[in-house]
């Protein structure tokens, strides 16, 4: 049986019904359903169980921040589950349609979900490695007639049974109409026809740029049914990412270095530099050179103790604030 496909303007309007909280995600994804996911079995051979859907859902929660993005996921999840409950209780089941567009700027955890996505997919049975291949216009466009096409068949052969993750998607339509990227942006469309049940695509960007984007292709917006904003982080969550990144290296920020991190913070957030801040990779950058500070400030000390060694003092930062 050939899949109904929905028209374009009504495909829109059931995202911009999603979009405006009109409709709620779950009958978002039944409207836009094309063929349904096939789905695997997890790595025991049986059904996914609930509790390892939820211990990876934990790992999500403990990210900071994000808080309408994670209930979105546990939405997805929810009801891709709930449809694979169908499926062994012999009722019947909506199709499922999971690629996404993923928007917001640099360093609010895009990849990071997108890594989470593919293993949650992964122990649903809907994708059979759960691996994540991430690439960019650079990596999808060739220099040639036909290099293109090549180069992106190799990435989303990569891809299969996993998600293909594209940054920036948007620079695959900049070039105007004899660009290649418009190449790369058909054969992607293609792939995930050909493909719809061995791979899922998360495209990412910028809010404005991506919408622009999915204007390029009448073939992309309705491909494309789930949407996810990544906001920009305030300077407590910052700074909450902060202290983790430290632990993670088992260093800890000492009270002054967190209030001369967080004026430092405000500082970029209030000048000009907030037009190209990086949010957690801001802060990631901040924490290992801080880190590589304190080793310069205790080289030469006759003794370091163990609190010493993990302490991060607000003279580590001081470049910072020097540089904002």
């Amino acid at each position: 049986m050939v899949p109904h496909r929905l028209s374009l303007k009504h495909s829109n309007h059931v995202i911009e019904q999603y979009r405006e909280g009109q409709i709620a995600l779950a009958e978002a994804l039944q409207l836009l359903s094309g063929a349904p996911a096939k789905m695997q079995p997890n790595p025991d051979g049986g059904y996914p169980t609930k509790d390892r859907l939820l211990t990876i859902l934990d790992e999500l929660d403990d990210l900071v921040g994000l808080d309408q993005v994670k209930a979105t996921v546990r939405e997805i999840f929810a009801y891709v589950y709930m449809q694979r409950r169908r499926q062994q209780l012999q009722l019947r089941s909506d199709p499922i349609v999971l690629h996404m567009v993923f928007t917001g700027n640099p360093g609010t955890g895009k990849t990071t979900v997108a890594r989470l996505l593919a293993r949650m997919f992964h122990e649903s049975g809907i994708l059979q490695k759960g691996h994540l291949v991430e690439v960019e216009r650079a990596d999808l466009v060739g220099e040639y007639i036909g290099h293109t096409a090549q180069k992106a068949r190799e990435q989303i052969k990569k891809a299969l049974g996993g998600v293909l993750f594209i940054d920036e998607a948007y620079s695959l339509a900049r070039g105007g109409e004899k660009d290649f990227g418009r190449e790369a942006i058909d054969c992607l469309v293609k792939a995930m026809e050909d493909y719809r049940h061995q791979f899922i695509a998360i495209i990412a960007g910028y809010e404005r740029e991506m919408e622009w984007f999915l204007s390029t292709n009448p073939g992309l917006p309705s491909r494309f049914p789930i949407h996810l904003h990544f906001p920009d982080y305030d300077v407590p969550a910052l700074i909450a990412i902060a202290r983790r990144m430290a632990a993670a290296k088992q260093y800890r920020l000492s009270p002054d270095a967190e209030l001369r991190l967080e004026r430092c913070l405000r500082k970029v957030l209030a000048g000009p530099g907030r037009y190209h801040f990086s949010n957690a990779r801001w802060v990631r950058n901040a924490v290992e050179r801080a880190i590589r500070q304190q080793a310069v400030r205790l080289f030469d000390a006759p003794e370091v103790t163990r609190l010493q060694a993990i302490t991060l003092t607000a003279q580590d930062f001081r470049w910072e604030e020097g540089e904002v």
